[in-house]
């Protein structure tokens, strides 16, 4: 995410670089069931063990599909002959289309061979165990019969049918639950509905709260009313009103097991985090998170993007995923005449193959014990059993450090052999190498005594032989805040960092021969409209004097070191390292790494 909203809290979908939004994530008070019925948030009063029966599937599920399919989809990312860069969905936005122009595309929008059960066969076949679709995207055009105007699916296209409610009756018949996607801030259709900018056509002027009560709100209770969504995904949060929050959960006891993401707007948090086209590198300890992403570059349907991830790409994403405690809905994007391209669907298929002999490692799990593991493999834990998803065997066998609970057996999952279990010479356990490997993941199941119990060293940091400690973001362990790591591979930085609770720590251990001051260097960018934001540097809880105030940069993607006036002294042992907020304009910063350079005596 580049650009000006990177600070506001969430990576939020689509949305254009001119658009400002406030979190979604702000702490929303749910000890009072009351209070919470009175400012509209869902779920307000519900207890722990409530939350966690009504998450449980979705926590099973793991896997979802996520379809992109509306008018949008007629032009195929082109318009006027000519191509439109940017999401295939976003077109109408990106080409400065006049809302009367863009609407006349229904009228050759026949999407003949969508065929609902076909769609959710090859959601099932890939693995997957829930689908959302979009009823609304920004472009307002509804892909089912709404009674609240004649713009959508039914009533302005030849095309007489209602994919939403075919949708939930073949998932409801497959057993696969399905959700539906509402754009509830943007709408370049209707008067007064947000357009990411400036507006570029007199006919959306208007009122957004106008429009709220006019077509989202009435929209949204036909959506829970009528198909019993077991998902509403909302995009794009807005500052919401009191009486619009109200105005739009109004319906939500009609379904009282409804998860909702969070991207609702007007401060409710919603049930879940949602990291877009990226994987956290840490996840959310703690928290329920799911990272949407695209098989290719756009969500909805471009006939020239054909740049598709590979199959290995997507299943190692979703063992990444899975291994810190997350979901991975997958995106298609049909075309106009209602087909899902051949090169995702083949994908899909041999995802599908894997995981029908090898989803046990996935689905139904937990988290990693691990922060990371000494080989190129990912953890997964149920019950008393563990399993490694190893993606690239170590000639000498997968090693494992920590692990304190007693191993009874390890078998291969998909072929049921039997492993060999050695003790290292380091004390780790050493699992043999199977007689065939998957190209992909070979995974492994570590049957225990117990549930297992793991001293993780993985994140400890140790000094370098120049002397310094690097710590960079990812080895950083954010549980105690909602900041965040983001950024490509190499390149990640600590972001989302909003609140004072944000609290950054390292592990450190420091031998006895680098015990003494040490200068402190920080990695960083920060945005010139908000920076100032200043903190400190603890030792295990201590002040240590060294405080800083963070200076502007160009921008987000600009990085700069600055070392600050008071170093840190270090004792011999292990210390934890925290750069804790003492006041924030807007967001902290976006800090990449600390170096502790040792003082020359």
């Amino acid at each position: 995410m580049k650009n000006s909203r990177k600070k506001q809290g969430i990576a939020w979908k689509h949305a254009a670089a001119a658009l400002l939004l406030m979190p979604a994530a702000l702490a929303v008070d749910s000890s009072s069931a009351h209070a919470g019925q009175a400012s509209g948030v869902p779920h307000a009063g519900e207890t722990r063990a409530q939350r966690d029966a009504r998450m449980h599937w979705w926590r099973d599920a793991r896997f979802g599909m996520f379809i992109h399919w509306g008018l949008y989809s007629q032009f195929a990312g082109n318009y006027n002959g000519k191509p439109v860069s940017g999401y295939g969905e976003w077109i109408m936005r990106n080409g400065n289309i006049p809302v009367a122009t863009y609407a006349t595309q229904a009228r050759n929008f026949d999407p003949e061979q969508f065929n609902a059960t076909r769609w959710v066969a090859i959601a099932k076949a890939a693995g997957m165990k829930y689908i959302v679709m979009t009823a609304k995207h920004h472009e307002g055009f509804a892909m089912y019969p709404t009674k609240v105007d004649d713009f959508n699916i039914d009533a302005h296209t030849r095309f007489k049918h209602d994919p939403i409610g075919e949708m939930a009756a073949a998932c409801k018949k497959a057993g696969i639950k399905f959700g539906v996607y509402y754009s509830q801030n943007l709408d370049w259709h209707h008067p007064g509905g947000g357009t990411a900018g400036t507006a570029w056509d007199p006919a959306q002027a208007g009122s957004y709260d106008a429009y709220f009560k006019k077509v989202c709100a009435p929209q949204i209770k036909e959506l829970i009313t009528w198909y019993h969504p077991a998902v509403l995904w909302f995009d794009i949060p807005g500052q919401l009103t009191p009486e619009e929050v109200r105005g739009m959960t109004a319906s939500f006891p009609h379904d009282p097991g409804l998860i909702i993401n969070n991207r609702m707007g007007g401060g409710v948090q919603g049930d879940y985090q949602t990291p877009e086209q990226r994987i956290p590198s840490n996840g959310f300890p703690g928290q329920d998170w799911e990272t949407c992403m695209t098989i290719n570059d756009t969500w909805g349907y471009k006939s020239a993007d054909t740049n598709f991830k590979s199959t290995t790409v997507l299943l190692r994403n979703l063992i990444d995923i899975a291994s810190k405690g997350g979901n991975y809905l997958l995106n298609v994007g049909p075309s106009p005449q209602g087909v899902i391209p051949d090169q995702e669907v083949l994908r899909l298929k041999k995802i599908g193959s894997w995981m029908k002999v090898n989803g046990q490692s996935v689905y139904g799990t937990k988290p990693s014990p691990w922060k990371k593991l000494p080989f190129d493999g990912r953890a997964t834990v149920q019950g008393n059993r563990l399993y490694l998803n190893v993606l690239t065997w170590p000639s000498s066998g997968a090693a494992l450090t920590g692990l304190e609970t007693r191993v009874l057996r390890a078998n291969v999952v998909a072929t049921g052999q039997a492993l060999s279990v050695t003790k290292g010479r380091d004390g780790s356990l050493v699992i043999g190498r199977p007689a065939h490997l998957d190209p992909i993941s070979t995974a492994v199941v570590l049957t225990l005594a117990a549930p297992p119990v793991v001293v993780d060293e993985s994140g400890l940091i140790e000094r370098q032989a120049n002397g310094d400690f690097d710590l960079k973001a990812t080895d950083a362990d954010l549980s105690k805040g909602a900041a965040q790591v983001e950024g490509n591979p190499g390149q990640e930085d600590i972001g989302f960092w909003t609140h004072l609770a944000d609290t950054a720590e390292w592990t450190i251990t420091v031998p006895a021969s680098g015990a003494g001051r040490y200068r402190v260097d920080l990695n960083y960018s920060c945005d010139p409209l908000i920076a100032g934001s200043t903190f400190d540097i603890d030792i295990d809880g201590a002040a240590t004097g060294a405080h800083g105030t963070v200076a502007r940069t160009t921008g987000w993607s600009d990085y700069k070191d600055s070392v600050l006036a008071n170093t840190v002294f270090l004792k011999a042992g292990r210390h934890i390292l925290s750069v804790k907020p003492i006041k924030i304009t807007y967001a902290v910063m976006n800090l990449r790494r600390i170096t502790l350079s040792p003082v020359q005596k």
